[in-house]
C-alpha cells in the first residue's frame, strides 16, 4: 500500500518537472538581480503580536526583461541556524528597473523574538 502512495508521488513529481522545463522558460544566473539595500524590521517588540520582516529594494541588471523574479528570504537565529525560509516573487521586471520588497517571517511573538539575521537570495527566469 505504502509503495502504491509512493510510485503516485515520483510519476506525479516527475511529470511536474517536465511540464516546467516545456514552459519555455529558462532560468537564469541570480547575479543578474542585485539588492540594492535590505534590512531586518521588528515591529511590537516583547509582546504576543512581535511581527519580523526583511525589507529591501532589488534591480534588475540583466540587459533582458524577465517574466519571473523571486527573491528566498531565509530567517536565521543568533546561532546563524535558520529558523525558516519564505519566499516572495514578481512578475515582468524590465531591464534595469527597481522595486521594493518585504518578506513577512511566518511566525509571530516568541518565535518571532528568535530571529536575529537573515540571508537573500535571488532567483530569476526569463
Amino acid at each position: 500500500m505504502y509503495r502504491r502512495g509512493f510510485l503516485v508521488a515520483v510519476v506525479a513529481t516527475t511529470g511536474c518537472l517536465e511540464a516546467a522545463g516545456d514552459n519555455g522558460e529558462e532560468v537564469t544566473d541570480p547575479t543578474d538581480i542585485v539588492i540594492v539595500s535590505d534590512g531586518l524590521g521588528r515591529e511590537d517588540t516583547g509582546t504576543e503580536d512581535e511581527r519580523v520582516y526583511v525589507w529591501g529594494v532589488a534591480r534588475n541588471e540583466d540587459d533582458r526583461d524577465l517574466s519571473y523574479v523571486e527573491i528566498r528570504a531565509t530567517f536565521l537565529d543568533a546561532d546563524g541556524k535558520e529558523l525558516d525560509s519564505v519566499i516572495e516573487h514578481v512578475e515582468d521586471v524590465t531591464s534595469g528597473q527597481e522595486w521594493a520588497f518585504e518578506i513577512e517571517y511566518p511566525h509571530f511573538g516568541e518565535d518571532a523574538a528568535d530571529v536575529d539575521d537573515y540571508e537573500l537570495e535571488p532567483t530569476t527566469g526569463l
